[in-house]
């Protein structure tokens, strides 16, 4: 009888598993097989075909779900031998693949080395070439315990952060100046804006921040104000260095006067906010022209009472991102971004993520 391995979220499985056995005819279903979680194994008396739609389309509780074309010993050797035989049927010389092991148990192999040894024997078989980053099949060994669980998909099937045809925005995010006029208040509320603000600008990895006051403010109130930005910042910036795969830029923060960084900074791109500015999709042809030829991007955004007139005035473009709508000082600067990235994009202001598989006969 043929298999479905399907992944899930750890604790749902068993809610997952009754409502498989609800919509398929008679199977036989193993929740946590050798106690492993999120995982089930589902056995089908017909078409496996009809059973992988029927679990795509009604069961969202399976994060993924793989047609199992063979179950073996979980020996290298045979492992290597098998998925060479399936490959012969599944993959053509002119696609790539690549071999994507994930291994659950005690093994006296690595995952590394499945992959290379079977890898290396579907190359003979097929002459197909490797391409580790978008190939257009993949091989997947699940290994549990004593068992191997061979399935070979479509590489569009993988989920990918990034892939060919979507937009590059870092490129314009690392030019971009956020100037903050500063937020008073009772201590409390100023921490805590602080930190959102903090949070926001690490989150695009911007070229900077700036703190602009265009009066005195109270030292107390400014300084709570920059211990709850540095706060925000340094919390996203430890989860960014953990988990991206590039390094992160850490935004840096200064303090400059309003007048002074507009006057200092003429020369380059301003762009003022203000719910009395034009609507940013009637001037994003013009303001996109204009990035193009600046090499920083200064927004401007006010807390409480806005930004002064003058200022303003001294702006290449007052912009309102969200018309009728007035945007809380915590959440501005996101809300901003999102929506000059979003504009931009609308007119095909950045590039578009290309990739290229090696030329035949060249090896991952």
């Amino acid at each position: 009888m043929p298999y479905l391995l399907a992944t899930t979220i750890r604790g749902v499985e068993k809610i997952a598993a009754h409502r498989i056995a609800e919509i398929l005819e008679n199977p036989r279903i193993v929740i946590k097989p050798h106690g492993f979680s999120g995982i089930i194994l589902i056995e089908v008396e017909k078409d496996i075909d009809v059973a992988y739609e029927l679990i795509k389309s009604e069961v969202p509780e399976v994060e993924s779900l793989m047609r199992v074309l063979a179950e073996i010993e979980a020996d290298p050797q045979k492992i290597a031998e098998k998925a060479a035989e399936l490959s012969r049927e599944n993959i053509m010389a002119s696609e790539t693949f690549a071999v994507r092991t994930i291994r659950r148990g005690r093994h006296n192999f690595t995952s590394i080395e499945i992959n290379t040894l079977v890898g290396t024997r579907i190359q003979e078989v097929t002459s197909a070439d490797v391409d580790l980053n978008y190939p257009d099949k993949v091989v997947r060994i699940d290994i549990i315990e004593d068992k191997a669980f061979i399935s070979i998909m479509k590489g569009e099937e993988e989920w990918k952060k990034l892939r060919p045809g979507k937009s590059l925005m870092r490129p314009f995010l690392s030019k971009l100046a956020i100037i903050q006029t500063p937020y008073g208040g009772d201590p409390e509320g100023i921490y805590r804006v602080g930190v959102r603000i903090g949070r926001a600008v690490q989150t695009f990895e911007i070229k900077e921040l700036v703190i602009a006051p265009y009066l005195p403010v109270d030292a107390e109130e400014l300084k709570v104000f920059i211990e709850g930005l540095v706060e925000g910042r340094d919390s996203r910036y430890r989860i960014q260095v953990k988990t991206y795969s590039h390094k992160p830029h850490k935004v840096p923060i200064s303090v400059q006067d309003l007048y002074q960084l507009i006057r200092e900074r003429r020369d380059e791109l301003i762009i003022g906010t203000s719910t009395r500015g034009a609507p940013l999709v009637s001037v994003i042809e013009d303001i996109a022209k204009d990035i193009r030829r600046s090499s920083r991007v200064n927004i401007l955004i006010g807390s409480r009472e806005g930004l002064p007139r003058g200022v303003l005035r001294y702006s290449d473009y007052m912009i309102d991102v969200i018309p009728t709508v007035t945007l809380p000082t915590d959440h501005a600067s996101t809300a901003i971004i999102m929506a000059l990235l979003t504009a931009l994009d609308s007119i095909g202001f950045f590039e578009k993520f290309t990739y290229r598989a090696r030329s035949k006969g060249m090896r991952e």
